[in-house]
This record gives structure tokens, C-alpha cells and sequence, in this order.
């Protein structure tokens, strides 16, 4: 049996378990399938479930949906996202009212733990976020708020018209991509990996207490496949199975490890 331990999600005051469970792929799941996934998950104290509007143009949240009984709500906590429509972002105040109306209806629920923007929105105008963000708040159909993929300056332009904080960042990070970190030891230096591609957004996250959910934790490039028994990989694969070898674990849990070492505290998003 996995033991789960808790961490506080940003500044929410919500406590949730060191891993998300990521639900992109589910949708073409059946009801009794999906049954299992949860209840799994539930039996390693894994209560976290992360979906998106977008996940099998929203299937994914509606065969959760069906799976999950009311009694069980209380005792899940849903995170989904939205801001991506078909060949655009869009964060105006009518789509996120609408995208979040649609989530719960699929959802079966009533209320959605926390929201995320998925991903950034050049035309982004914090004070139409605000305003539609201050609305769900006060109905109850939303009660945390958080982001995906956005830099530093992103982040304290929305937050500059909010009043209450941002908890989430979700950003890609796993050992086959870490330049949150390769920047950070590579400074001042001639090389690819002193590049500073985000802004510092690792530190930036850490003094703000934004928690950083990595996603595609397992993976390597966007979304290219799985590293773990890769043949691309054969010096990491080494690594991670002597490790494992000495701790008793799978190549899977010490890649997994490695990200949950580092003391940003951050919440990875398997699936």
C-alpha cells in the first residue's frame, strides 16, 4: 500500500495528496472501467482528480461524472481547466462562465474545487477574468482558482486584478524536461541549458507559494512518449533501476521521486 502525505495547495488552505490523478485519458473508458481507475486511486488515499473541459472534447469529464456517486463527492476534490477553444485561447468572461457551467453538468456536481486557465491568452484582460472568477466564487460553483503554463509576469498581471490568490501553476517538468532547473544551476554559462526560458518561474512559484503541478511527468518532449524501458534513454533507465534496485521501487517511482524531492513541494499530475 502507497502512503499519501498531504501539502497545503499555494496559499488555499486546501490539503491535498502529494499526487494529482491525471484524467486526459479516460474518455474512452466505460463506467465500470472508470469505477476501478477512481476507487483505485481512492484506496491509496490519491483524492485529487485533475480534468480539463477539452479532455475528450469533454467526455472525460462526463464518464467521471457518471462514475462517481454523490455520497463520494465530498470525499474527492475535482480540479478541472479551461481557456482553449478550437485553434484559439479565449479567457473573455462569457466563455469561462460558460466553460464552467458545462464542466459541472458534465461533472455531476455542483461545485468545482479549483479552476485553471488552460494555458495563456495573449488577449487576456485580468479585469473580464476577475469579474467572472469573482462571480463563481460567490455563487459556489468554484471555490480555488490557479493557472497553466504562464511565466511570472502573466501570473502578477492577473493576479493584479484579483483578490484572492492564485494556488496553481501546472507546467510540464519531469527528468527528461527540467529547464525550471537546468537554468538555475547553468548560470552565467555558455551553454543551451543557462537559457532562461520561463522568467524563473520555479523561484517565482516558491516565493509566492504557488504550488507547480508538473504535468506529463513520465514523458519526454510535448507529449512524445514515455522515457521509462525507453531505448532513446538507455543511461537513464540504468540510473533510475539501480536506484530502484537499492530502494526497492519501480523506475517509475524514483522518476516520480525525484520530482517530489525537490522542496518547492510540488504536486505532479500522473495519469
Amino acid at each position: 500500500m502507497v502512503v499519501m502525505y498531504n501539502i497545503e495547495l499555494g496559499k488555499s488552505g486546501l490539503l491535498v495528496p502529494t499526487v494529482a490523478v491525471g484524467c486526459m485519458r479516460i474518455s474512452d473508458k466505460s463506467e465500470k472501467e472508470v469505477s476501478a481507475f477512481v476507487d483505485t486511486a481512492l484506496s491509496h488515499g490519491a483524492n485529487f482528480f485533475d480534468h480539463a473541459d477539452i479532455y475528450g472534447g469533454g467526455k472525460s469529464e462526463e464518464v467521471f461524472g457518471k462514475a462517481v456517486t454523490q455520497p463520494m463527492r465530498e470525499n474527492i476534490i475535482i480540479q478541472t481547466k479551461c481557456g482553449i477553444r478550437p485553434g484559439r485561447f479565449d479567457f473573455s468572461y462569457e466563455h469561462i462562465i460558460s466553460s464552467v457551467d458545462g464542466s459541472l453538468k458534465r461533472l455531476g456536481t455542483d461545485y468545482i474545487d479549483v479552476l485553471l486557465l488552460h494555458r495563456p491568452d495573449a488577449l487576456m484582460e485580468p479585469e473580464e477574468v476577475a469579474k467572472a472568477f469573482d462571480e463563481l466564487r460567490a455563487k459556489g460553483k468554484v471555490r480555488h482558482f490557479g493557472v497553466s503554463n504562464q511565466n511570472p509576469y502573466q501570473i502578477q498581471l492577473l493576479q493584479s486584478a484579483l483578490d484572492m490568490p492564485l494556488c496553481v501553476n501546472q507546467l510540464q517538468f519531469s527528468v527528461m524536461h527540467a529547464p525550471m532547473i537546468q537554468s538555475g544551476i547553468n548560470v552565467n554559462m555558455y551553454n543551451d541549458s543557462a537559457v532562461n526560458r520561463d522568467g524563473g518561474v520555479l523561484d517565482f512559484c516558491r516565493l509566492n507559494k504557488i504550488t507547480i503541478q508538473p504535468w506529463s511527468p513520465m514523458q519526454y518532449g510535448f507529449f512524445e512518449g514515455c522515457f521509462i524501458d525507453n531505448e532513446k534513454f538507455p543511461e537513464l533507465n540504468k540510473t533510475l533501476e539501480e536506484i530502484g534496485e537499492k530502494y526497492g521501487a519501480s523506475k517509475t517511482t524514483v522518476a516520480f521521486a525525484w520530482i517530489l524531492r525537490h522542496p518547492a513541494k510540488m504536486q505532479p499530475v500522473t495519469g
